[in-house]
């Protein structure tokens, strides 16, 4: 098979930096296009083994972007976190039009796969007595969730045989990473845990949440670059395991067991009305010979301390800017880095 060269949107975040050696490591030239929002939040050395670095807004994306490039991942994108403190618009403006733009750009460079980094949240609350499938009732609630349904709409209509669309719903992600989140649920709690040997969970503990390994997302989009095209041409697949369905009491007691000596208490405080299951079963048998997952929470647990006690992770960290997306968002427009409309300066 002749070499194939990725361009990977977002390469410089939380699961690129994950994904961008995994790629690598497969035989794909990679290309990184990024505009840098995180780029101080490095927690260890992210130097990727890519072939080019695109440093640039995705909102100024053009056709000579993508010279050479055969598939295409789209990782970027605003993350849910900021939405309740900054101008929806930004959202729609840079998830939506951007992705649009990014993806007509690519179909008429010759792009043959592009690969759309979706979200379960398309699914909003649910009923959490079955797990609910790709064909489920959608009932997004955000900007975030409703601008990831609105590009898998719009782009079925650009997906052809020469260029193959395919839409992935990653649960919520969790795992080490160079670039790390800890405003991400089961990473804060292993990161409380590790710094102040003390989980404080304000609900009951009761809601369910789909989790997904950044490693496990990772090699659900390398499985659907080498499936069959027939496999894979406009299909949604939720990216999971067989039981990646977890309560919050179930995550956070998987944190304490992962820290010895970590105490655990529920307040029940305050109502949690986000609660949802969702079903991995059409990944795991459309793709069985593509794709493998290999993590769980317990094990998750475990990297997370080991990679939290190597780098020397502490409180002040875990408090700054470099773990939390908003802060970090927060702190480039005080400084004045980035503009009210999020253009780099």
């Amino acid at each position: 098979m002749d070499k194939k060269t990725v361009l990977v949107t977002g390469n410089m975040g939380y699961i690129g930096s994950v994904m961008v050696p995994l790629l690598a490591e497969k035989g794909y030239d990679v290309i990184g296009y990024d505009v840098g929002y995180y780029e101080d939040c490095d927690l260890v050395d992210n130097t990727q083994p890519i072939v080019k670095q695109i440093k640039k807004d995705l909102r100024d994306v053009a056709v000579e972007d993508f010279a050479g490039v055969d598939y295409v991942i789209h990782l970027a994108g605003l993350s849910n976190d900021p939405l309740g403190e900054f101008d929806e618009a930004l959202t729609y403006e840079i998830n939506h039009e951007g992705t649009m733009k990014l993806a007509r750009c690519a179909k008429e460079a010759g792009v043959k796969r592009f690969v759309y980094t979706s979200s379960q949240s398309v699914y909003g609350i649910s009923d959490v007595s079955k797990a609910v499938d790709e064909e489920g009732v959608k009932n997004p609630i955000t900007a975030y969730a409703k601008t990831k349904w609105l590009c898998e709409c719009e782009l079925r209509e650009l997906c052809t045989d020469d260029f193959i669309i395919t839409y992935l719903r990653p649960a919520t992600a969790y795992g080490a990473s160079p670039n790390l989140r800890c405003d991400i649920v089961f990473n804060g709690f292993v990161a409380n845990a590790f710094t102040s040997r003390n989980i404080e969970i304000k609900s009951d503990g009761t809601p369910w949440r789909p989790m997904s390994h950044v490693r496990d997302i990772s090699a659900a989009f390398m499985a659907v670059l080498e499936a069959p095209a027939e496999l894979v041409k406009n299909e949604a697949f939720n990216i999971g395991t067989p039981d990646n369905n977890y309560t919050v009491r179930q995550l956070a007691e998987a944190a304490q067991k992962a820290v010895p000596g970590c105490e655990l208490t529920f307040t029940g405080e305050h109502t949690d009305p986000r609660s949802y299951r969702v079903s991995a079963d059409k990944i795991l048998t459309v793709l069985k010979d593509y794709y493998k997952p290999e993590w769980n929470i317990e094990k998750g647990g475990k990297e997370l301390m080991d990679y939290y006690a190597s780098i020397g992770f502490d409180k002040a960290t875990f408090e700054s800017y470099k773990c939390t997306r908003l802060k970090c968002l927060k702190k480039r427009l005080d400084e004045g880095t980035l503009d009210d409309h999020f253009r780099v300066k």
